[in-house]
């Protein structure tokens, strides 16, 4: 598979002709980074799956108001993220999660789940993760599992680098104190 640079894939979406093939291309290509945001957001493969799909047939109904005002991979990661966030809402709404419990519910899909291979740290950690509120579990993936800086968050998030240093901080002593807790 040829990788696109982000100026190429602009390129393409800029003509009807080669829209489509560039957007074929930026699903091949951002389809898995994408996942394993999501996932680390919902826990389950079927809905980080449905999310995914969510994404990109928001990303391509409105790919002509893409401005350039951010890369593109910023755009599309917003949407993403915007599409968890509504999940969660959701979810939260009907009551399926018991968020005062969170690590009981988690704790079932991720030991049922069969594309989850983790051993018994990693299922504590993710345990510890899922009891963070979303915007922290957010903004401790994206600087934990993915290294972002700080800046690159906040252009994702629309919050200032200090809040999400100060959410970092707190969404770490959180999760440290729920490990000790588990031990």
């Amino acid at each position: 598979m040829k990788l696109y640079s982000e100026k190429e894939i602009l390129q393409l979406l800029q003509s009807e002709n080669t829209q489509r093939k560039a957007f074929e291309q930026i699903v091949k290509q951002y389809s898995q980074q994408l996942y394993w945001q999501i996932r680390r957001m919902v826990f389950s493969h079927d809905d980080a799956n449905d999310l995914l799909q969510d994404t990109f047939i928001k990303a391509w109904q409105n790919i002509d108001s893409f401005r350039g005002d951010s890369k593109f991979t910023t755009w599309l990661y917003r949407i993403a993220i915007n599409e968890c966030i509504s999940f969660l809402k959701k979810q939260h709404q009907s009551e399926k999660v018991d968020l005062d419990a969170p690590e009981a519910d988690i704790s079932l899909q991720l030991e049922s789940d069969s594309y989850f291979d983790g051993d018994e740290i990693q299922l504590k950690l993710q345990m510890a993760i899922a009891s963070l509120p979303p915007k922290q579990r957010m903004v401790f993936n994206m600087k934990y599992y993915q290294d972002m800086k700080y800046g690159e968050i906040s252009d994702l998030l629309g919050t200032s680098v200090g809040a999400l240093k100060a959410s970092y901080h707190l969404a770490v002593k959180k999760i440290e104190q729920l490990l000790n807790e588990m031990d």
